[in-house]
């Protein structure tokens, strides 16, 4: 009985030791975001929004905010679109080579960021493509297709092919049998793969950060803002990061974790 309830207190000591040291930091961004004075340090001097304020009156921030939000979505729909066909094609077709397509599929994700970065810095440099969203885009689209072709391969099980089966019986096109009955059922891991690519593309620096010119995305200009040293209006454009994160993972568990469970 003592020994039970030993260990009971030392797993929920282990949880709070573990849960302090993955969000104690974010909790100290979050509060001196409210800092009212020139320093996010302690002692905290009051709270204060003005530098959300200063946020959302700061015209180059709006326009890093809003670059990230069109590049985090354009290329999470086009890592999925390509993620969705390339698990459509080999999960249901009998092509050469399957494991090593596979393979070469999720390769990218073993490697780092940099690396992906600077091979892509180079190729554009090679072929005379000028740096900008775009190249951002399509570096977010290297990295996140790996993981959307994992999510929705994994998902692609045998007991959908009876269906397949019979819509090709009743006359579909393989068209109609990919966008009108595999989609439809593979949707909350397309959904899940969209959400997750979303969140690593928001707050993703390194590509942003080598494969952008003159139009940025917020994690760059957050790193240009930091040059200068922090203040509170850093923990502030942090903040708001750590939000938009949060609440594109609440919106998954909602609606396509949910959705899974109750099927």
């Amino acid at each position: 009985m003592i020994s039970s309830r030993i260990s009971k207190i030392a797993s929920w000591a282990y949880l709070a030791v573990l849960y302090g040291f993955i969000f104690l930091p974010v909790a100290v961004l979050v509060l001196f975001s409210f800092q009212d004075g020139r320093l996010p340090v302690p002692p905290f001097n009051g709270a204060t929004l003005k530098w959300y304020g200063e946020v959302f009156t700061d015209s180059r921030l709006m326009s890093a905010l809003g670059n990230s939000l069109m590049v985090a979505i354009g290329s999470s729909l086009v890592a999925c679109v390509l993620g969705f066909c390339a698990a459509y094609g080999l999960a249901r077709f009998v092509l050469p080579a399957s494991r090593l397509q596979r393979g070469l599929l999720v390769a990218p994700m073993t490697v780092s960021y940099l690396i992906i970065a600077l091979g892509l810095l180079s190729t554009f440099n090679w072929v005379g493509v000028s740096l900008s969203l775009w190249t951002v885009g399509i570096g977010h689209v290297v990295i996140n297709l790996p993981l959307c072709f994992a999510i929705i391969y994994a998902s692609m099980g045998d007991h959908q092919k009876n269906i397949e089966r019979a819509a090709r019986d009743l006359g579909a096109a393989e068209w109609q049998v990919m966008t009108q009955v595999s989609a439809p059922m593979l949707m909350p891991s397309i959904l899940a793969a969209f959400f997750l690519s979303g969140t690593f593309s928001w707050d993703e620096f390194i590509i942003a950060f080598l494969l952008s010119r003159f139009d940025v995305t917020l994690p760059v200009e957050i790193w240009s803002m930091l040059r200068s040293g922090l203040n509170p209006k850093t923990n502030a454009v942090g903040s708001v990061v750590f939000l938009v994160s949060v609440a594109l993972l609440l919106i998954l568990e909602l609606i396509v974790f949910r959705r899974t469970a109750k099927k």
